[in-house]
């Protein structure tokens, strides 16, 4: 062959003008479809991530925005053009590879062995809205001729009813997990069952491709031998995978243990490995992506390798392959080819959606209803089941390029299964919706907390000058000696740089210990002074230690954190500044200010700031010398809040304990008009009813007994309630007060005009003012807010 007959050779030396004018429009022809090539695939990798980012309002998957962005693109005439055969082909071949990788990886997280184990509610429902959507494609696809002329009817709609009913379980578990539902009940069982779904869909096309292969065979005698052939090896592939491989990857695994580099030897190896076992049936004919998802179907999950394998090629998958399989997708259809006008296109298009959406909501509702589930979440969960992934677009277009199918059936496809992911973040926030009318709000108070219920406290302290007045607080919270208290010393100690140098990983874990000796001392010196406390006289008391070292910055973060794992109901702070021998505070600490601020902001349950004065609060507390502690009851879910954490004081013997409501005299000549106007009315109403519930509830528990002291303060305004609490100069060691209050009431209003401290509330900045003649300790409380979780809900809520 000569040079000239080469397919890649250069083209010819130019003999003449002409000769050489057609070689300069041949290389800028090359250089032009070059650069749309390039500018092509740069501009999907960026606008999906541009379109990503502003449909993240809307919750959409990265599907979404890679379907929308590299059909756009790729329906550019120039675009289009610029991609020649060499080009698709290259296209083709990365493509096949990509999905090569996708199915082994899908593989390799699910585990084949559920399927022998006794049914369980997200298996049963994954069988129900399986079968289900297969019986509708049977029942449908053959009448409406979906295939070519040469197609054989079994092979595509055995092909067809297993793409329809398969679930995209990676997208599914991906989007579950961003809307903060895959700890709920109908969360784990969507998941779960999209997982189910996918496998056995997977395991159906994987099967049925052997008895049942694309290659167009006429003889009856080479079919039956190409079966024979795909089925020996496909099975020995499978036998391989299930029972060698965990030996060797034991071995790779024992080598490599936790802690230590990966072996870049080994590494090769595995991968060597898996990839062999991967291509095992794919050399006698079986199909590539099919042999992969086999292989790492039944290779160990477990290990280290297999972990390593997982996040790297997601990893890979979703930052590559995924925007180039859309735009690759966009490539071979050709939506001029679309027969907008034929009756029988809008029929197929509908028939598939149909039988996609239908098919799954009505399965999943029977399956579920024999479970004993409700209706509604069942084809919430149907509509959930019913979302499609990378594969089964790409097993589309495969469709296409095989000619099983025609251009129109494939755009339908695409199209409906484009849609069937478009819903799904508007279907999980209908879930939530329901979730808030059935579910009650989970909320760590003192208010909602079971009578019959551990209290959890989280006792913050500062250093050892906290001590005193910190294990009397911890005296007056522990309530009744049953059902008990349980308090977590925390020290907050500040991560400084001299003492970042001292910090050593405690051996075998990735866990931080400080060797500074001051601060070790410290922290012995606490525990050794809480410790001795509650053996002397706290009976029912718990006593456990904890600690968070972290930068001011980090600290609030911290603290949230190990609250929501201790489950406490209630965070008790001291006050950012230092009482003095005098009587008088210092300028006190703005990082532990801060940290109070964010914490009161950001707060997984209640939280309190003791602010120490020279009332002697600090002095133990004993039944012969009475500690005396009032409550100011003013209104409000912070006051309510108050209130219950005094119903646990007044059990105190040391304690005589002084409620004080604050009521307002409207019929005194000095009362304004009322603040609210007709849209709060209602809701101050429904305020003023919880209070007097809420106070009705603590009298009969504790004043009308006696037990407790009770007197009321009828007042006009906020000038005549400063009044008051001047007056309580002297009487009282600790004034407990509620941080907010009811906003914007006449009581109140105010008072805050001149605040020192924002954070303690209107009351709570008067008490603690430095210009304040008294002289009690203050203890402002507020009650848990909502911020920070799923509108109202916890995580893990439950409605099925």
């Amino acid at each position: 062959m000569s040079s000239l007959s080469h397919p890649f050779a250069p083209p010819p030396p130019p003999t003449n003008n002409t000769g050489q004018r057609q070689c300069l429009k041949y290389v800028a022809s090359s250089m032009m479809s070059g650069s749309w090539k390039f500018i092509a695939i740069v501009s999907n990798f960026i606008l999906t991530r541009v379109l990503h980012q502003l449909l993240k309002p809307f919750s959409q998957p990265q599907i979404v925005s890679d379907i929308i962005v590299g059909i756009f693109l790729a329906s550019i005439e120039a675009i289009r053009d610029s991609f020649g055969d060499q080009s698709a082909l290259n296209m083709d071949n990365i493509v096949d590879f990509g999905m090569i990788l996708y199915t082994f990886v899908l593989g390799l997280e699910m585990d084949p062995y559920v399927i022998f184990k006794v049914p369980s509610r997200h298996t049963f429902v994954a069988y129900a809205s399986l079968l289900s959507t297969l019986a509708l494609t049977f029942a449908i696809t053959p009448w409406l001729h979906y295939g070519t002329n040469d197609t054989n009817m079994i092979t595509l709609t055995i092909t067809l009813s297993v793409t329809l009913s398969g679930t995209g379980s990676h997208i599914l578990t991906r989007l579950i997990t961003d809307l903060k539902i895959g700890k709920s009940d109908i969360g784990k069982l969507t998941i779960m069952s999209g997982v189910h779904s996918d496998m056995i869909a997977m395991l159906i096309l994987s099967i049925s491709f052997v008895f049942f292969p694309l290659a167009r065979i006429s003889n009856t005698r080479e079919v039956t031998k190409l079966i024979v052939k795909m089925g020996s090896t496909l099975l020995m592939q499978t036998m391989v995978a299930a029972k060698i491989s965990p030996y060797f990857l034991d071995w790779v695994n024992n080598e490599n243990p936790e802690g230590r580099a990966l072996k870049g030897s080994h590494l090769v190896l595995s991968m060597a490995f898996m990839a062999v076992i991967c291509s095992g049936a794919a050399w006698f004919g079986y199909s590539p992506f099919l042999s992969s998802f086999m292989a790492g179907l039944f290779l160990p999950t477990e290990g280290r390798i297999s972990k390593w394998a997982i996040s790297k090629l997601n990893y890979l998958l979703s930052l590559l392959f995924y925007p180039l399989l859309c735009f690759w997708v966009g490539l071979k259809i050709d939506f001029t080819e679309f027969e907008f006008v034929q009756q029988a296109t809008w029929e197929r298009f509908f028939a598939l959606l149909f039988i996609v959406s239908i098919g799954k909501i009505v399965g999943t509702i029977i399956g579920g209803i024999l479970l004993g589930f409700r209706w509604p979440e069942l084809a919430a969960i149907g509509l959930l089941l019913m979302a499609k992934g990378h594969f089964h677009i790409y097993f589309a277009v495969h469709a296409l390029r095989h000619g099983e199918i025609e251009m129109t059936t494939c755009i339908s496809m695409v199209i409906v299964f484009f849609l069937s992911v478009v819903h799904t973040p508007f279907v999980v926030k209908h879930i939530i919706e329901r979730a808030r009318e059935l579910v009650p709000v989970q909320r760590m108070t003192l208010q909602c907390l079971d009578p019959t219920s551990e209290l959890r406290i989280m006792l913050c302290v500062h250093g050892p000058h906290n001590l005193p007045s910190s294990t009397n607080l911890l005296d007056i919270s522990r309530g009744k000696p049953i059902p008990g208290l349980c308090v977590y010393v925390t020290d907050m100690v500040e991560l400084t740089e001299k003492l970042a140098v001292t910090l050593k990983r405690e051996g075998g874990t990735d866990n931080m210990v400080v060797t500074d000796m001051s601060v070790i001392d410290v922290r012995e010196q606490i525990t050794r002074a809480f410790q001795s406390h509650v053996d002397e006289n706290n009976a029912g008391v718990t006593l456990c230690r904890s600690h968070v070292l972290s930068s001011f910055n980090g600290m609030a973060k911290d603290l949230i954190v190990l609250a929501e794992e201790l489950m406490v109901s209630l965070i008790l702070l001291p006050f950012h500044k230092r009482l003095n021998a005098d009587g008088t505070h210092d300028s006190g600490t703005p990082g532990f200010r801060y940290v109070n601020r964010k914490l009161l902001r950001n707060a997984p349950c209640s939280i309190g700031i003791l602010v120490e004065r020279g009332s002697g609060f600090a002095e133990k507390i004993t039944k012969s010398s009475q500690c005396d502690v009032a409550i100011i009851f003013i209104g409000g879910k912070d006051d309510r809040e108050a209130l219950s954490y005094a119903g646990r004081v007044a059990w105190h013997p040391g304690v005589k304990l002084t409620v004080i409501r604050f009521l307002l005299d409207t019929s005194s000549e000095n009362a304004p008009r009322r603040l609210y106007n007709r849209a709060n009315i209602e809701e101050e109403e429904e305020e003023m009813r919880l209070d007097d519930e809420s106070f009705t509830d603590f009298y009969e528990k504790h004043i009308a007994g006696g037990k407790v002291a009770y007197t009321e303060k009828h007042l006009a305004n906020s000038s005549e309630t400063y009044t008051t609490l001047k007056s309580l100069k002297g009487q009282y060691t600790l004034i407990i007060v509620g941080r907010g209050g009811r906003e914007n009431t006449i009581l109140t209003l105010g008072l805050n005009d001149w605040q020192e401290c924002p954070e303690l509330g209107p009351v709570g900045d008067v008490l603690s003012g430095s210009g304040f003649e008294c002289d009690s300790s203050i203890l402002i409380i507020q009650q848990h807010r909502l911020k920070g979780q799923l509108d109202g809900l916890s995580d893990d809520f439950s409605i099925m």
